[in-house]
């Protein structure tokens, strides 16, 4: 990859840095926390609102078409935004899924209908977007799915059970896989559906988590019936398409999760220089220095590697298994700067949310709480690693 800017490349860094300045809400600041992660459930309407300013702004879906709410750029575009908004400490979006995920599927698979419905309202965060993927006994394994959905005139009836599912609690439309033909190979009876979360019959049931909160959610399908034109990219075609939102989750993961990342560091740093050792600044412990250095070329590592996907888009290729290089890198750098956020706050280190003593009000054991589930969400660590193994280094299966 070329990092030289073109001169319109390099207006844009600077229009954005300028609407940075003015426009991140001042309110931030409090609710942000260590965590690079999935917004808080306090932070959703600042979150929902912020959303909404930065695609009125045109800071969003910069790489989608114009024709569907998009800014028709590059993806050069794309990680100019990102670094700006990482040198900002900019918030995440709440729409997360349905921005990193979702609408790039839709686009790629959907008709002129369905790509004119939904990907603006994603941008907008109109509309909210959870993922039915995970099963109790289809997790890992994805394409053992049961959940069914049957054939009855011009609709599917859908019934089953997801979880593990983020946001369901409060989205409005589900990308959802089904099995729709039983009698074919696993991979080749499954059907991807867009599905409205308030028809009758889907029931969200929320699962408390070791931070106390309960962000993921168990979904129930009783008799749900979605109208066949729902399906995106065909009946019996959603291994296919599944595969694709993959694949744009782990970009997303790669890329975006970066800048959450280093945003995430530059806290840690800032948290480093007030906490004292032995009388003594940690800054000075020169093993405690060792690791905010190698965290540094850690982050600054996942950003190199997640260029190389952005060049392979930028020659109107798809994103491949080499995106779960990023996944993985950035669970293994995260997780460990949440353990030395906690470490660097000595004894303090024990005291969460709720204590008058506690660190920069506990944020930080509530994110290094949450980051244990890093090594599972979004496909875990011993999946990526059978991905890299088999797709990318050409070894035998397992």
């Amino acid at each position: 990859m070329d990092f030289t800017l073109t001169p319109d490349q390099d207006a844009l860094r600077q229009t954005v840095r300028t609407w940075l300045k003015t426009n991140i809400p001042p309110e931030w600041e409090r609710l942000a926390s260590g965590s690079s992660e999935v917004p808080r459930p306090e932070a959703y309407e600042l979150l929902r609102k912020w959303q909404r300013r930065l695609f009125d702004a045109g800071f969003i879906g910069l790489t989608w078409p114009k024709e569907y709410g998009g800014g028709g750029l590059t993806f050069m575009e794309e990680l100019i935004l990102h670094e700006e908004m990482a040198l900002a400490k900019a918030p995440p979006i709440l729409n997360i899924l349905g921005v990193g995920m979702a609408g790039p599927t839709i686009i790629a698979y959907g008709t002129e209908e369905q790509k004119k419905r939904y990907p603006a309202k994603i941008l907008s965060c109109e509309e909210i977007w959870c993922q039915g993927y995970s099963e109790p006994n289809a997790g890992s394994d994805l394409a053992s799915l049961q959940t069914r959905a049957v054939k009855d005139g011009d609709h599917y009836v859908v019934n089953g059970q997801k979880v593990w599912t983020s946001f369901a609690h409060v989205a409005d439309w589900m990308m959802l896989l089904a099995r729709t033909d039983p009698s074919v190979p696993k991979h080749k009876g499954i059907t991807y559906f867009l599905l409205d979360m308030k028809s009758p019959g889907v029931s969200v049931k929320p699962l408390r988590h070791l931070t106390g909160e309960a962000e993921f959610n168990e979904v129930f399908f009783d008799n749900v019936r979605v109208p066949e034109s729902q399906a995106l990219g065909g009946v019996n075609n959603g291994w296919a398409v599944g595969l694709t939102t993959l694949m744009y989750e782990r970009l997303t993961l790669g890329f975006g999760l970066q800048m959450r990342l280093r945003i995430t560091f530059d806290r840690l740093l800032d948290l480093a220089r007030r906490m004292q050792k032995g009388g003594r600044p940690v800054t000075q412990d020169p093993v405690l220095r060792q690791k905010l250095a190698q965290l540094w070329i850690d982050s600054e590592c996942l950003k190199y590697t997640g260029a190389r996907g952005i060049t392979k888009l930028l020659r109107g290729e798809m994103p491949g298994p080499e995106a779960s290089t990023g996944k993985m890198v950035w669970v293994d750098a995260h997780q460990r700067l949440q353990e030395l956020a906690v470490e660097l706050e000595g004894p303090y280190g024990q005291l969460a949310k709720g204590s008058r003593w506690a660190v920069d009000g506990g944020v930080w054991q509530h994110s290094f709480l949450r980051s244990r589930a890093n090594s599972i969400e979004g496909g875990t660590t011993e999946i990526q690693k059978n991905i890299i193994a088999e797709r990318l280094l050409g070894l035998p299966k397992d």
